[in-house]
């Protein structure tokens, strides 16, 4: 029987093997490719992130919320460069999170830290209510996206003005997948909406459709070109392995996850270039 045995060791190896290598083959496709944030000290600045608060995906009863990597990425990214980051949600109270997205294989190292971080997860446990939010003490407000974004971001007045508010003090906004959906009812200082003409990014319809989340009420690229914003994406065999970030002025937008990294960086540095003309 010794070949029973040989084989069930030879299929718990390819397991084994299979499970470890599930991440780098998603990241040789191009999911949360790899990328070097350069260092950055600009202590002495605030970051809001804000996530959806919503956690059921249409009627279907699957659960849903905001896509881990784009919460905890940036959140990272602006704590290490020494900024003080808050982390809102529409409602507030504790934040959805989209499942498998904050664990094997989907997991970022980010996602690892925030999740054994107790200070992070106390933020993600008891996230501040928007409706709460003084956007005068924020150097820096970001979107961050998932599919739950789709039923609460666009929808909320209060969202609205507190962008619509910290763009009028000069404040860097940022947003990555769906989150740019919190950016199509906020105005300009003129009153026009604040992303016409604007060159923006965000999720494609073409990855709303390979994901099979049409049952979603809001599409990125929808939005954003019915609020006629210069919307340019990349694409690929699926659109789920694309990246593409847009630095326009004060306002920098990443395609979805596997822009997060570098939407972090061009904020970063649109922040370190405002400290140096000081």
């Amino acid at each position: 029987m010794s070949w029973i045995r040989n084989t069930l060791v030879l299929l718990a190896v390819l397991a084994v093997g299979g499970y470890l290598a599930l991440p780098a083959m998603l990241r040789m496709m191009g999911f949360h490719p790899h990328y070097d944030i350069p260092e950055f000290d600009l202590a002495g600045h605030r970051a809001l992130i804000v996530t959806t608060s919503h956690a059921t995906l249409g009627d279907t009863g699957r659960a849903t919320g905001v896509f881990g990597s784009e919460m905890s990425v940036r959140y990272y990214a602006f704590l290490d460069a020494g900024l003080e980051v808050d982390i809102a949600s529409i409602r507030g109270g504790e934040i959805p999170v989209e499942p498998w997205s904050m664990t094997w294989p989907l997991a970022t190292p980010e996602d690892k830290r925030f999740r054994s971080d107790p200070v992070a997860m106390a933020k993600l446990q008891d996230s501040r209510a928007v409706s709460t939010i003084d956007p005068d003490a924020y150097h820096v407000i970001f979107l961050a996206g998932g599919w739950g974004a789709a039923y609460d971001l666009a929808q909320s007045a209060d969202l609205a003005g507190v962008i619509t508010q910290a763009n009028a003090n000069g404040a860097i906004l940022g947003s990555v997948c769906h989150g740019a959906l919190g950016l199509v009812n906020a105005q300009d200082t003129d009153g026009s909406p604040l992303i016409e003409g604007r060159r923006v990014t965000g999720v494609t319809d073409k990855q709303v459709a390979e994901l099979g989340i049409q049952i979603t009420p809001k599409h990125p690229e929808t939005e954003l070109r019915a609020t006629n914003a210069d919307f340019e994406a990349e694409t690929g065999w699926r659109d789920f392995f694309a990246t593409h970030t847009v630095v326009d002025g004060n306002l920098v937008t990443g395609q979805n996850q596997n822009s997060g990294y570098e939407t972090a960086h061009r904020i970063l540095e649109l922040l370190a270039e405002r400290s140096d003309d000081r």
